[in-house]
């Protein structure tokens, strides 16, 4: 595979590898939560799937890329709004990736190498749960980028949000 992301190779490569994650109605339900500043939670995987992808193919990381965009896809399927507090829920950043495994689980068949992407994207917090593959190691790295700025404001007016093959729904609020 190149290097460089085309929007044809968005629209062709994404459904072979995330086609049954992108058409999915709970994923799309994560379309109803805002993750970071105003960026839903559906957004944010994509980008994290979609820089993932460009990072491993700029670095020419042997990879398997199916299972770190599965991974990258469902890294944040919590499937709640995490700004509400619930009592008994533990401090999000410690407890979604657990919530996100166990969704992903029950929803979808997750290999070793897409778990350990869901279960380790948020290390060094979960400390317990380190990347051991290098597609978890990727993910990781770039959920952290992508946070950062979608915290700091940014929106994603771009080229790889239009020609995600996604059905989005009304973001609640």
């Amino acid at each position: 595979m190149d290097a460089i992301i085309s929007p044809k190779a968005i629209q062709t490569e994404f459904p072979e590898c995330v086609g049954d994650l992108l058409t999915s109605d709970p994923v799309v339900q994560m379309s109803h939560y805002i993750s970071h500043g105003k960026t839903t939670t559906l957004e944010h995987c994509c980008a994290v799937a979609y820089f993932s992808m460009r990072l491993s193919r700029t670095l020419h990381i042997q990879i398997d890329e199916t299972s770190m965009l599965r991974g990258a896809f469902l890294h944040d399927f919590y499937l709640y709004d995490w700004h509400v507090p619930v009592s008994g829920r533990k401090l999000h950043g410690f407890s979604h990736p657990a919530a996100a495994l166990r969704n992903a689980r029950s929803h979808f068949s997750i290999n070793r190498l897409e778990a350990n992407v869901i279960e380790a994207h948020m290390w060094p917090l979960t400390l317990r749960s380190m990347p051991k593959c290098r597609e978890a190691v990727v993910v990781c790295l770039v959920d952290k980028y992508c946070s950062f700025l979608e915290t700091m404001g940014y929106r994603y007016r771009s080229k790889f949000m239009r020609y995600i093959p996604v059905r989005r729904g009304e973001v609640n609020g």
